[in-house]
C-alpha cells in the first residue's frame, strides 16, 4: 500500500474521489451566487455572497480564514487562507481566482444565467468558464488537503478575489497595495485561462499554458469645441472631430510582433502537426488552429477597439465635448511605440486619458512548469503543454507586482468540437463535468509535487 503524508493510497483515492465529486455541486452553487460586476459601483452586484460562501466552505473544514473588503465600495469581499507546507524556506504558490463575473441576459440564455444547471454533461452559467469553474477546483482541492491532513511540498496561499472584470481595484490589486502580507513568500502563482486543452491532429491534444498576457489600457478620447444650434452651418463640430478621430483609430492596423511566448506556442504546433506558420501569411495560417485563431491571431498585434461614444443632450443642440471609449490591448515591450503610433494618428486636438494594466510575461522553465506537463500526462498520455500569450488580462497583472511568477493553469480536458474560446463572457456559457473532475485530479498532483 502506497503511503503520502502519512496517508494510505486508499485514504488518498476516497479523499481525491470526495473532491471531484464536490467540485461540481460547488461549482453550481457558486454560479447561483450573483456577482455581476458592470464595473459601475451603481448596479453591480457586490462579491460578498460568493466570498461568504467560500469562508464557509473553507473554515468548516479547519482553515484560518481572512475575510477582506476592499477599496472604498461596500460588499467588495475577498477570502485568503494559507496551508502551510513541509518546507517553509521554499517560495511559496498562490493559487488565486475572481468572484466576479460580466453581466447575462436571461433572454439570450437557454438555461438561466444564475441556475448553476446540471444537464447534458456540462455544468451551465455566468461564470462557469470565467471563472468559477477553477474556483471550484481550488476550493475542492484545499478542503480536500485539510480534511485529509495533507501536507504539501510548500505553503499554499488560496485567494478568492474581487473586481477582475472591472481591473481589480477592489480586488487584487487593493490587496497588493494594502494587504501584500496576505501574500509573503508566495514566488509562483497560478490562475485562469491556461491549462484548458487543444485537439490539434488525430486527437493529439495540446493544453495551452498562458505564460503571458497583453497590456490594457482602457482609453477615453475627448475632443472639445464650440457649442452651437443644429440648424446653423458649424463647421467646429465635437462629434465630427471625434467621430473622424475615431474611425481613423478603429480602422487602423498595428504592425505585426512575433513575441516569444507566440513564437514558442506556434513553434510547438509545428512539432505536432507539420504544420507552417511562414511570415509572410502569418494571419493566414494562424486560421488553422480553428476556434482558438481569435486569441492566437490577437496576440500577433496591438489592438485599440472603439467600444462607446458619448455626446449630447439634445436633437438640435452642437455639444460642446464629445467623448469615446477605446479598448487598447498592447503586447510585451511596445507601450512607448503604442503612445507614439497613437498620437501620431490622433493628433494634438484629441485629448487622451487613460486607465491602465501592464503587459505580463513569464517564461515558460523550471520546476513549475515540468510539473504542469507531468501532471498532465498522469491524466491524459500523450498531452503536450504549449505555452502562449493571452489577448486579455487578469490579476496575474496585480500580482506579478509582488515578484511572483504568474502563469494561467486551470486545466480541463475539452470535447474536440467545443468552441471554448467563445464561450468566455458568452451565451450559454457551460464547463464539462468531466473537464472538472479531470481538472480536480491534475491540480491535486501537480501542488503536492511542485
Amino acid at each position: 500500500m502506497s503511503e503520502h503524508n502519512g496517508i494510505s493510497g486508499t485514504d488518498q483515492d476516497a479523499g481525491l474521489a470526495l473532491a471531484q465529486d464536490e467540485v461540481v455541486q460547488l461549482a453550481s452553487d457558486l454560479i447561483r451566487i450573483d456577482s455581476t460586476n458592470t464595473g459601475d459601483a451603481d448596479t453591480l452586484v457586490p462579491e460578498r455572497a460568493a466570498a461568504e460562501y467560500v469562508a464557509e466552505k473553507l473554515g468548516e473544514v479547519g482553515y484560518e480564514v481572512t475575510y477582506v473588503e476592499a477599496g472604498d465600495q461596500v460588499g467588495r469581499a475577498n477570502v485568503v487562507a494559507r496551508l502551510p507546507g513541509a518546507d517553509p524556506s521554499r517560495g511559496g504558490l498562490l493559487v488565486h481566482g475572481h468572484l466576479d463575473a460580466v453581466p447575462a441576459d436571461p433572454a439570450e440564455w437557454s438555461v438561466h444565467p444564475f441556475s448553476g444547471a446540471v444537464q447534458d454533461g456540462y455544468v451551465w452559467g455566468r461564470g462557469a468558464v470565467d471563472m468559477k469553474d477553477m474556483l471550484a477546483m481550488s476550493l475542492a482541492i484545499a478542503r480536500r488537503y485539510k480534511r485529509d491532513g495533507i501536507v504539501p511540498p510548500r505553503d499554499i496561499v488560496f485567494a478568492f478575489v474581487s473586481d477582475e472584470e472591472a481591473g481589480g481595484f477592489q480586488g487584487a490589486q487593493w490587496l497588493v497595495d494594502h494587504r501584500p502580507e496576505l501574500f509573503e513568500g508566495c514566488t509562483e502563482a497560478i490562475s485562469e485561462v491556461g491549462g484548458y486543452s487543444l485537439t490539434l491532429k488525430d486527437g493529439v491534444r495540446a493544453y495551452l499554458v498562458q505564460t503571458a498576457e497583453k497590456g490594457i489600457r482602457w482609453l477615453k478620447l475627448r475632443v472639445r469645441a464650440r457649442a452651437g444650434h443644429g440648424s446653423m452651418v458649424h463647421r467646429d463640430n465635437a462629434v465630427t472631430q471625434l467621430s473622424e478621430a475615431v474611425a481613423k483609430l478603429g480602422n487602423h492596423r498595428f504592425p505585426l510582433v512575433m513575441t516569444d511566448s507566440v513564437q514558442e506556442f506556434l513553434d510547438g504546433v509545428s512539432e505536432i502537426t507539420g504544420w507552417d506558420f511562414p511570415e509572410e501569411d502569418l494571419e493566414g495560417s494562424v486560421a488553422k488552429l480553428g476556434n482558438i485563431s481569435r486569441i492566437i491571431g490577437a496576440t500577433l498585434r496591438d489592438t485599440a477597439n472603439p467600444t462607446m461614444l458619448t455626446a449630447g443632450y439634445k436633437h438640435n443642440v452642437i455639444p460642446s465635448v464629445a467623448e469615446a471609449a477605446v479598448d487598447c490591448r498592447i503586447l510585451p515591450g511596445r507601450e512607448e511605440a503604442f503612445d507614439r503610433e497613437l498620437a501620431d494618428l490622433l493628433g494634438p486636438d484629441v485629448e487622451r486619458e487613460w486607465v491602465g494594466l501592464p503587459p505580463v510575461e513569464t517564461k515558460f522553465e523550471g520546476r513549475l512548469v515540468e510539473q504542469m506537463q507531468a501532471s498532465l500526462l498522469a491524466e491524459d498520455p500523450g498531452a503536450k503543454a504549449l505555452p502562449y500569450m493571452m489577448s486579455g488580462g487578469t490579476d496575474a497583472k496585480s500580482f506579478a507586482r509582488l515578484g511572483m511568477n504568474c502563469y494561467g493553469f486551470a486545466p480541463l480536458q475539452l470535447p474536440a468540437d467545443l468552441d471554448f474560446s467563445a464561450l468566455f463572457h458568452g451565451v450559454d456559457e457551460r464547463v464539462p463535468v468531466d473537464a472538472l473532475k479531470f481538472g480536480v485530479r491534475v491540480l491535486d498532483r501537480f501542488i503536492r509535487n511542485s
